[in-house]
């Protein structure tokens, strides 16, 4: 348990002591974060390459503060007290609104342009790149280093390499390929063009091939944040995902975006082998056989708050075949909430410390949290998020009765899956969803049981918060502070948590890739393919496998508590990919992936270019039904949101463009 009073952030530090990758928190563990910049300063100004590759410690050191360079992925939101996102990937969905303009959603927003960014990791990720190539090619001077270590530093450093090449794709599309041997300058991106796309997949490729080599399978406790062999393995599969998606694969858009060679930047040819080259590295995670999704045993008891039943049109067979002996709720739920030591969760891949509530007024949590318990409770679930959760049978919302779709108040309180409490006033349009809705979304009349703050007469405990106007949830000393749609999201918080003086927030984990991508992918890889595929390297042969599609792909749902899908569903390519795009929407909800599939899919504009629609939070507590009256909200600047084609990439900062002439902005910018 972590006190709001003394957190500090383990890892990840945002601005001008910046980020470390997860390798680089094993490091951070061991000390201080003042500590460690202290060594940063000592390395960096008091000691010269030689020094550096003459120590084992000092080596070490300086792969961990290239690593230092990336930004934070945990902190999706930030708020509005000054606390920042570190990508727009967080605030920028479809998913919610807030009512602020900040860095992260003003693309929504066009208000971003070459001459104010809002986001520029251009330079540090190249500082980072020079600095991984400086390790490689100065490694093998080192004599304290044991064969072991040395591998394992060289795998760091392609890993690293990789990392931040892809960071900067995510972004920007094709980017500079900085020769391996690092020129005498820290700038040295300055001098060269940008390559295509399909180059820096290569590169990138290349890199994790050699850090799959090096890495090591595990880790101990102690270095768990120290990417594996396998954490390469998904990271490769998720970046040849990226480039076999419509954005990148035949994207006619890009049709005049030629490098001075005449090469497109973006092919124009659609290359279904790519699809193909991503499901065998997938596959090639699973076959490790070390990775397998969360799940908590079924909770029976006497006490009548077990695991709820499962409806009739779900499995109850063992999983991974059926969820009859898991809990969906607590098997989701606690990836995200803290209950759970990271060493412990084999669903985990790649992943870090969160520093959610890191920061100014307690960072991401300030943006969810009812203002009785510390918060401002802005962020605003739309309803079109919140209808794409199923019903608990697995029938689509819109198939929902409209006694199901109603405001009225189920009537009965209880409790479920040991600590889940459901008030009596809940509504039910909200009750009767699939577990996922609840591990993921607060919604009107749901409780915050806040267990841990210390003063039980604060009237915190078990705190039913509604949104109503002038509501339990709202802050009735700021206007600005309340609820636009009716829901927000929950997902990493536990059920102790509470921002108000005198409680805390529980420790998390922030999973940068888990083992549902590595199953999910593979599926949209596989969905896709026209004929086989072998991998040369690993003889790995995959192809359109309808029994592997509904084997993997039915894991996640059982695990969800949902029904399966049959041969029939996946038998038909246009259908499986909607099913497909629904499940990624769902099980991943609100953890930042959802800003970059819809870019990848190339559904962005049709996704941001509707309207913002919500539950009528103008009503009173005394006008229920009213308040459960559905409404298209665009009465404030954010709730208005734009999107043209430009915006699928991110423009490069002008002084970035006149540093270097030989390189082109992105289109439309």
């Amino acid at each position: 348990m972590v006190n709001l009073t003394i957190y500090k952030k383990k890892f990840w530090q945002v601005g001008k002591a910046a980020s470390l990758i997860a390798f680089a928190a094993a490091s951070m563990m061991m000390g201080s974060c003042e500590n460690y910049l202290d060594i940063e300063k000592y390395v960096y100004d008091q000691t010269t390459l030689d020094s550096i590759f003459l120590s084992r410690e000092r080596t070490e050191q300086y792969i961990n503060g290239a690593a230092s360079l990336i930004p934070d992925e945990s902190a999706l939101t930030g708020n509005d007290w000054g606390m920042g996102a570190c990508l727009p990937s967080g605030l920028g969905t479809d998913e919610f609104i807030i009512p602020f303009v900040m860095p992260a959603n003003a693309i929504l927003y066009d208000e971003v342009t070459e001459l104010d960014v809002k986001f520029n990791p251009w330079g540090n990720c190249y500082k980072g790149i020079r600095r991984a190539n400086i390790v490689l090619q100065n490694i093998d001077r080192n004599e304290e280093l044991t064969e072991m270590e040395m591998r394992d530093f060289r795998g760091r450093a392609y890993f690293l390499r990789a990392y931040f090449y892809y960071y900067l794709m995510r972004l920007y599309g094709p980017v500079v390929l900085v020769p391996d041997t690092p020129i005498d300058t820290d700038s040295e991106e300055t001098s060269f063009p940008r390559a295509t796309y399909d180059e820096c997949v290569a590169k990138v490729c290349a890199d994790l091939d050699m850090a799959i080599e090096y890495l090591s399978d595990n880790h101990i406790e102690s270095l768990q944040y120290i990417p594996t062999r396998g954490a390469a393995m998904a990271l490769k599969a998720r970046v040849q995902l990226f480039a076999a998606s419509p954005l990148f694969n035949g994207n006619t858009y890009y049709s005049d975006w030629q490098t001075e060679e005449g090469k497109h930047f973006i092919s124009q040819e659609v290359d279904n082998s790519k699809w193909g080259k991503a499901a065998a590295s997938f596959k090639r995670v699973i076959d490790t056989g070390k990775y397998e999704l969360h799940t908590v045993d079924k909770i029976v008891n006497t006490l009548g708050t077990g695991t709820l039943p499962l409806p009739s049109t779900v499995s109850d067979a063992n999983f991974p075949d059926g969820a009859g002996d898991i809990d969906p709720y607590k098997s989701y739920k606690t990836l995200f909430d803290g209950t759970y030591q990271a060493y412990q969760v084999k669903e985990y891949i790649l992943y870090n410390p969160s520093s959610m509530a890191a920061g100014a007024g307690c960072g991401d949590y300030r943006m969810v949290m009812p203002a009785k318990l510390g918060g401002n409770a802005t962020l605003s679930v739309t309803l079109d998020m919140i209808d794409e959760f199923r019903m608990a049978d697995g029938r689509p919302f819109s198939e929902a009765t409209d006694a199901e779709k109603s405001g009225d108040p189920i009537g009965q309180g209880l409790t479920f899956s040991s600590d889940y409490l459901v008030s009596d006033q809940c509504a039910q349009r909200d009750w009767n969803r699939e577990p996922r809705f609840y591990a993921s979304v607060g919604f009107n009349a749901c409780v915050w049981p806040t267990t841990s703050h210390r003063d039980a007469g604060a009237g915190t405990r078990n705190y039913v918060c509604d949104y109503y106007s002038g509501g339990s949830g709202s802050d009735l000393n700021n206007n600005n502070y309340h609820n636009r749609t009716g829901y927000t999201s929950r997902k990493f918080v536990h059920q102790d948590d509470c921002v108000f003086w005198n409680g805390s927030i529980k420790a998390k984990t922030f999973p940068v890739i888990r083992y549902a991508e590595v199953l999910l992918g593979y599926v949209e890889a596989m969905n896709e393919m026209e004929g086989s595929y072998t991998d040369e390297a690993t003889g790995i042969t995959v192809s359109r496998n309808v029994d592997e599609m509904v084997k993997y792909f039915n894991m996640i749902r059982y695990r969800a508590g949902q029904p399966g899908i049959t041969a029939a569903d996946a038998q038909d390519r246009d259908n499986m990919r909607k099913i497909i795009k629904h499940e990624y929407q769902i099980e991943f909800a609100f953890e930042g992936h959802r800003y970059w599939d819809l870019r990848r899919w190339k559904d962005a504009y049709d996704a941001y270019n509707k309207p913002v629609r919500g539950l009528d939070v103008s009503a009173t507590s005394a006008q229920r039904n009213q308040f459960y009256t559905e409404r298209v909200w665009s009465t404030e600047k954010t709730m208005n949101r734009v999107f043209n084609n430009k915006m699928y990439l991110w423009p490069l900062d002008r002084y970035v463009l006149q540093r270097n002439g030989k390189l082109v902005q992105n289109p439309g910018w």
